[in-house]
């Protein structure tokens, strides 16, 4: 299935058009604007490493497919875009204006352009900057980005949501149900009471501490972001 119709058809079950009086009449994926700013989006990503090549216009086609009857006009405006990445964050705040009731439509565009960004091995600071800040237009968390980001990049090692094994936007309750699981599975007195040697019994308490840990952590930044949010 095409990236476009993959969003019309997404688009159909989330768009309320009563609850987005400035969206379009039509579907995301017949919207020119849409198709737009998305192209745009893709060539100014392909610029922000410093280079912008054939390559990366090919492995755009091959995230974002376009129908044959608009391949022209797309990659005309691709080579256009492609020239600087200035003015892209018009482009993610039109799109945001347009889809802000539609959040998963959104989050497939940035893992679209993400599977972009890592599809030659390698992302760089610039493009990595570049995805944040069209997720920050979008109006994403930065949890939500970090799940978009771990997906394609994988977790940081001292990653606490990994240690956890939760979901980067994962709530608040189901932090704590997987920490009190977790740390239960992990705790000292589990191996003490199995009489397992001392050395057990030490990776048993540096295991329930990295737990511990990693849940203080995960509650510290969101009341941090909490705060910055409400200021």
């Amino acid at each position: 299935m095409s990236f476009w119709r993959k969003i019309a058809g997404l688009a159909v079950r989330n768009l309320d058009e009563a609850e987005c009086p400035d969206c379009p009449a039509g579907l995301p994926g017949e919207d020119p604007a849409f198709s737009t700013a998305v192209t745009a989006l893709g060539a100014k990503l392909a610029k922000a490493d410093g280079i912008a090549g054939a390559a990366e216009y090919d492995i755009f086609t091959q995230v974002f497919q376009p129908d044959e009857g608009s391949r022209g006009n797309i990659r005309r405006l691709y080579q256009l875009a492609r020239q600087t990445t200035r003015g892209f964050e018009s482009y993610a705040r039109r799109l945001a204006k347009r889809y802000r009731s539609c959040p998963q439509l959104l989050e497939d565009v940035l893992d679209g352009l993400f599977y972009v960004a890592t599809s030659d091995g390698v992302v760089t600071a610039d493009e990595l900057a570049y995805l944040e800040r069209v997720s920050e237009l979008f109006g994403q968390s930065p949890l939500t980005f970090r799940r978009i980001k771990a997906v394609h990049m994988g977790a940081e090692k001292d990653d606490p949501y990994a240690v956890l094994g939760v979901a980067h936007d994962a709530s608040d309750a189901e932090v704590r149900k997987a920490w009190k699981a977790q740390l239960s599975d992990a705790h000292p007195d589990r191996a003490r009471g199995r009489g397992l040697p001392t050395e057990f019994i030490e990776v048993a308490e540096a295991k329930a501490a990295s737990i511990n840990a990693a849940f203080d952590a995960i509650m510290r930044e969101r009341r941090t972001w909490a705060l910055e949010g409400a200021a």
